[in-house]
């Protein structure tokens, strides 16, 4: 199938967003999303203030056929157009996950077409070719609710990690902190748009693991040590909740800048022969403004480029998850029916290892 335009139903629902898609193209991209529907479960899990597993199961349970459905109908094309069906098979809520893997298990057993079990990390890491055709290699930067993590990105089954969070993810630092504040869910916006009217040099808060606090080899994060940082600051005095989103934001950017940097370092090292030095920012942070606004000094300052898919194809989607199967088909690569989705799935290990 190399090289061959394929047309790949994509199915994603290892968290709180229940969608599908239906992407067209040949790798290395770009590609054409026909269609990409994404069905957010926001007001059922708002009350709680954070995600809950079990209401997102049901929620993919009730109404997963009926996203499938709309995609296809959508993309305008039948069903037997479809040459592959790829699913997320993890890393995320297990029962989630469950339902996704198992719903295309269905649909490619019933069409007779190949099923890929997609990492959803991968799905992330390949937006960049879906948007763009980015080529390989790349430095990738993924930074959601759930990941944190600076990989090189040399092909399909070349991911060296270089960085990932020892603690929270950042997506999950903004939750938390926007949580202490009493602001709503989904945090991570709220703390942006707080931050844009706050001082950002209000308050020094820490960088964990930043050079000059505490040097290590690797490119790791760390965001608890910040998240509790706030807390006390929360708790000790009455702080003007614009500036404390402004100070933590800032204290964010400065992590992710040195760690990036860092991880530039050894991309160089690892990829001396890459054609062009690209940074890819992938994960619902991504969509961040003041965040990429540093991330594209950085790249400026550093020879790379900067790739960012547009917002909604940052956060879970589909259609990422489609062009990873894609891919994977392309090169004649494919799971059997008899795959087990996963709450944990390291996109790989330690680039020394």
């Amino acid at each position: 199938m190399t090289g061959k335009s394929l047309t790949i139903l994509g199915i994603e629902t290892s968290c709180d967003e229940t969608a599908a898609a239906i992407v067209r193209g040949a790798a290395p991209g770009p590609g054409e999303i026909l269609s990409n529907v994404v069905a957010s479960q926001i007001s059922a899990h708002a009350p709680y203030g954070g995600v809950v597993p079990e209401i997102a199961s049901r929620a993919h349970l009730e109404i997963l056929d009926s996203v499938i459905a709309r995609a296809i109908a959508e993309a305008r094309i039948a069903a037997q157009e479809i040459d592959g069906v790829a699913a997320t098979a993890g890393p995320g809520l297990i029962g989630g996950v469950m339902v996704g893997l198992t719903t295309a298990k269905g649909v490619a057993l019933g069409l007779g077409r190949p099923l890929v079990a997609v990492n959803h990390l991968m799905g992330h890491a390949l937006t960049a070719r879906l948007t763009e055709g980015v080529g390989f290699p790349f430095l990738l930067l993924l930074v959601s609710g759930g990941h944190c993590q600076l990989l090189g990105v040399g092909g399909l089954n070349d991911f060296r990690l270089y960085g990932t969070t020892i603690d929270d993810a950042v997506g999950e630092a903004f939750d938390k902190v926007a949580k202490l504040l009493g602001l709503p869910y989904p945090g991570g916006p709220e703390v942006e748009k707080h931050a844009a009217l706050g001082n950002p040099r209000a308050f020094e808060l820490p960088r964990p693991l930043v050079t000059g606090h505490n040097v290590r080899k690797t490119a790791d994060f760390s965001f608890s040590g910040l998240k509790t940082a706030v807390r006390q600051l929360t708790e000790r005095q009455q702080a003007k909740t614009e500036d404390v989103c402004a100070s933590f934001q800032r204290a964010v950017i400065d992590i992710l800048a040195d760690r990036t940097r860092l991880a530039m370092e050894n991309f160089a090292r690892d990829f001396p022969q890459a054609p062009e030095k690209t940074l890819v920012v992938a994960g619902g942070v991504a969509a961040n403004r003041a965040i990429g606004g540093a991330l594209a000094q950085l790249c400026a300052a550093q020879g790379f480029r900067l790739a960012v898919p547009p917002p909604g194809l940052c956060t879970d989607n589909a259609a990422m998850i489609a062009w990873a199967g894609l891919e994977r088909l392309a090169v004649q690569d494919s799971d059997g029916l008899e795959i087990s989705p996963r709450a944990r799935w390291p996109l790989t290990t330690t680039a020394t290892d």
